[in-house]
């Protein structure tokens, strides 16, 4: 069975994500910061978001919890865009001659429903180029759960030995190999186009 389509992680592959640079001009201490982040387990918090959790429920809890932060946790889903930044150097050149060589474009991404509705608005010409996206929040799922990469399959019309998916964590990585897709750990853009083009799906 044949490698033809493409099905990329969003966050550091396509666009950076760089919440320690947004969170150092909330709180420019170290040590306040740092305090921040591990009393409320603010990356274990966002993982919550991630997985399906509504951000006005989640803030509302935990700056029940922690009150002196609330305002820190309000900016949190506010800004939230601050968080991502500029499109990763290379890859959007990757996408658009794929998309012009009419390879099948998808994506499966950990990310809030709240956040990624936005996100996507800004993004919407960039991500015109993608047949589907499955974003963890609306499926209730994360990667690298099998059943978010199953679901994904079927809903994408693929069998899983016709993917190549590709990601910057290597638990996910392992967990697409898990269900029989092929995978490839992301560093940079240039190593991404030579397996691309070892797989013949760049010249």
């Amino acid at each position: 069975m044949a490698l033809h389509a493409v099905v990329f992680d969003v966050g550091n592959v396509l666009y950076g994500w760089d919440p320690d640079s947004f969170l150092i001009r909330q709180i420019a201490d170290d040590e306040a910061r740092l305090r921040f982040i591990e009393e409320t387990d603010l990356y274990g918090w966002h993982e919550t978001l991630d997985g399906g959790r509504g951000f006005a429920e989640a803030a509302a809890e935990l700056s029940e919890k922690f009150p002196a932060y609330a305002e820190l946790i309000s900016a949190w889903g506010e800004r939230f865009g601050e968080t991502i930044t500029d499109p990763v150097p290379g890859v959007h050149e990757i996408v658009e001659e794929l998309d012009a060589r009419q390879v099948p474009l998808f994506a499966i991404t950990n990310f809030s429903a709240d956040f990624w509705t936005p996100f996507h608005a800004k993004e919407r010409t960039f991500f015109s180029r993608f047949r589907d996206i499955v974003v963890s929040g609306r499926e209730k799922l994360l990667k690298p759960d099998p059943a978010i990469y199953y679901l994904a399959l079927d809903r994408f019309g693929l069998k899983p030995a016709e993917a190549l998916f590709i990601d910057d964590r290597e638990i996910n990585v392992k967990g697409a190999r898990a269900v029989g897709m092929h995978a490839h750990l992301f560093v940079h853009a240039d190593d991404l186009r030579r397996r691309l083009e070892a797989e013949g799906l760049l010249p």
